[in-house]
């Protein structure tokens, strides 16, 4: 059967555009769904012919069944955290009265059993004040799209109501442990459908009671495309509203007392990001990046909180602030510094007080601890070992372990080094490099190349099982730290958004040839990775360097810039990327690197496995479906696989059993099209 295509063509400010394969947009038209099947059955048919794929699952299952543990935190007499032992699906919630006690362990939610495939996941959970109740949230099939439920942790009953149209919504409750603050979208129906995710509004749910009588505390119709972010403050009474646009990194804030009816717009022009970190009565202390690219933390008074009064506490540095957090009258701060981790004490006055000196160079996966108290909690991970959480006491100034991570893997053998090395207009780019100790650089290694740069985001030391089983295969990986993160500041992730987006791929172009180069690879042996906005980095390096790669892994990505906005929460975006349809000049640039736009008939392509799921929210599989056609339609002898995931989404709370198979897949593809004996 011939391939479809409709003569679809789109006047964007006086250029035409064709876009013959948007049928490929509607899943529910019979001729997608046959294309579908037709491409399903090219995978299957294709991953039939690779022996290797069955041994390198079991391989990567091997090296997956260990125990990870989460940080964990304290509520009420109890201590609770995350524990996937092994090769379980999703993660179990435990708690216990002492980290000493084992035998006090108790499984407060097995998200196992919440269905056969693992697939319906736990995705985040806050406790009332004096820890006897629990709001949690489920996500089905990998959604945006979650329920809320609430756990009396006495009786380890749910109350029977479910809140519902809750997206990316924070859970905070009232200090009389009568109820919380959440965020939400209107009732389905009640507003266009393109509105879906917009009108986002603040309610106080009150336990026991039914989600309709939920009193609104705040919406702002005027602005629909506002989200809010709602926090009581830990001294319990101050509500605090996060306004954001997006996903700008430029924020609002909006602060009243807890009882009172309307909101003070202590934060309104949304020309920097400002970060609440706690507040000592009515001086509220935040981490902005106002003036200070790199970060800085500021208290603001709400009796005088007009700009000329703000003071500096702790200054803009070198190294960027990453978080503060205030736990035993200290600031906690954690900088990265060349894209690692460090983390320092100061007090509450602003001055440094002393590093805590990490078991490691690595990331601070997170930190847990309160105000009030003088011990905290912290994991820690990198490229060669998972993350291992650990306590640390304020006072006495020391570390000790709490959860120990033992892996059967040895991985002394291995090392990263960290690299750097200039872009196409010289900046220099760092890059992390994990392979095999006493490398020889002869030019044939099989290189994976790792990339991310957008949205603030940034790529620091962390740890798969999967990167193991790349590197038993001799494998080296690459990851590199592109503009548009946040690994170094404001201004580093500016110069890689909007008009400057093409920096980005400058500097994951300029990675491959520098590793070329240097003799690490060469260009049959050299593959690249991404995800989500990594995919659009993957797709579009591609497109513009075909030559210089063997394979690329292309992963839920972003493909057509022309109308990424029109489709679930891609209108979140427009700041990051741009919007064609209504500027111009976005569209100028948009256009010029929009892999959809930019694939060229009878081009030398590398092999291409491109990943998507049915349930993905996110980023719609329209865009992986269209990118294939176009590939597939201008380029019929290249090899090129989409390989559609069920019941995954964008990855958002994946079962493990879904994620080691879909490695294995990605590795038996690079282990075939790199030729890897």
């Amino acid at each position: 059967m011939s391939l479809r295509k409709d003569q679809v063509v789109e006047n964007f400010h006086g250029v035409e555009v064709k876009d013959p394969f948007r049928w490929l947009e509607d899943s529910s038209l019979p001729d997608t769904i046959r294309w579908i099947e037709q491409q399903n059955q090219k995978c299957t048919e294709y991953y039939q012919s690779l022996p290797r794929k069955k041994d390198l699952e079991q391989r990567i299952k091997e090296i997956w069944d260990y125990s990870k543990f989460g940080v964990p935190q304290k509520a009420g007499d109890y201590y609770y955290y995350l524990k996937q032992s092994g090769l379980q699906n999703q993660p179990v919630l435990y708690r216990q009265t002492g980290l000493n006690h084992e035998d006090s362990i108790e499984v407060v939610i097995d998200p196992n059993t919440f269905s056969d495939t693992g697939t319906v996941a736990l995705i985040d959970y806050t406790f009332s004040e004096n820890g006897r109740y629990m709001a949690y949230r489920k996500s089905e099939s990998g959604s945006d799209w979650q329920e809320i439920r609430i756990r009396d942790l006495n009786s380890r009953q749910d109350f029977p109501k479910i809140l519902q149209r809750v997206k990316f919504t924070a859970i905070t409750w009232t200090h009389d442990d009568k109820g919380f603050f959440y965020n939400r979208f209107p009732e389905e129906g009640s507003v266009p459908p393109e509105d879906q995710s917009n009108y986002n509004r603040v309610y106080y749910h009150q336990l026991g009671t039914d989600q309709k009588v939920d009193p609104l505390i705040y919406e702002d119709p005027e602005n629909k495309e506002f989200g809010f972010s709602p926090r009581v403050m830990e001294d319990g009474e101050y509500l605090v509203l996060y306004v954001y646009h997006g996903t700008s990194s430029k924020n609002r804030i909006y602060v009243k007392r807890v009882e009172d009816s309307s909101f003070v717009k202590l934060l309104d022009d949304g020309d920097a990001k400002y970060e609440r970190v706690g507040n000592d009565g009515s001086v509220f202390y935040f981490l902005t990046d106002n003036g200070a690219p790199h970060g800085k933390v500021i208290a603001i008074d709400l009796n005088e909180p007009n700009k000329e009064h703000w003071r500096d506490v702790i200054p803009e540095q070198e190294p960027v602030i990453d978080q503060v957090k205030i736990v035993g009258n200290h600031f906690l701060v954690l900088f990265k510094e060349k894209a690692q981790h460090k983390l320092k004490v100061y007090t509450m006055d602003g001055r440094f007080d002393h590093e805590v000196i990490l078991p490691a160079i690595g990331t601070v996966t997170e930190i847990q601890g309160k105000g009030s108290e003088t011990t905290f909690f912290f994991g820690l991970t990198s490229f060669l070992f998972p993350t291992q959480v650990y306590s640390y006491d304020l006072e006495q100034k020391n570390i000790l372990p709490v959860f120990e991570t033992k892996m059967q893997v040895n991985i002394d053998e291995y090392e990263t080094k960290q690299v750097f090395y200039p872009s196409k207009d010289d900046t220099q780019i760092s890059m992390f490099i994990t392979s095999k100790k006493g490398l020889e650089l002869n030019d044939e290694h099989a290189t994976l190349l790792y990339g991310y740069g957008g949205f603030n985001i940034s790529l620091t030391p962390s740890f798969s099982p999967s990167i193991l089983a790349w590197l038993e295969m001799r494998g080296i990986y690459a990851v590199a730290n592109l503009r548009g993160g946040s690994e170094y500041g404001e201004e580093w992730h500016r110069s890689g958004m909007l008009e400057n987006k093409q920096n980005v791929f400058d500097d994951f172009i300029s990675a491959g040839e520098w590793l070329t180069e240097q003799g690490y690879t060469n260009p049959s042996k050299l593959a690249i990775y991404g995800r989500s906005n990594g995919g659009l980095l993957v797709a579009a390096t591609m497109v513009q360097r075909p030559d210089l790669f063997g394979a690329v892994i292309c992963g839920v990505p972003v493909i057509d810039m022309l109308r990424y906005h029109k489709f679930t929460i891609g209108r979140y975006w427009i700041p990051e990327y741009g919007n064609a349809e209504e500027n111009i000049e976005h569209f100028r640039f948009m256009y010029a690197y929009s892999p959809l736009h930019n694939v060229k008939k009878d081009t030398n392509y590398p092999s291409i496995l491109i990943l998507t799921a049915d349930t993905d929210d996110r980023v719609v599989p329209a865009h992986a479906f269209k990118f294939t056609a176009t590939l597939q339609e201008s380029n019929p002898n290249h090899q090129i696989i989409l390989r559609l995931e069920i019941q995954a989404g964008h990855g958002l709370g994946k079962p493990t059993a879904k994620v080691i198979e879909e490695q294995a897949d990605m590795y038996a593809f690079l282990s075939d099209r790199l030729k890897m004996s």
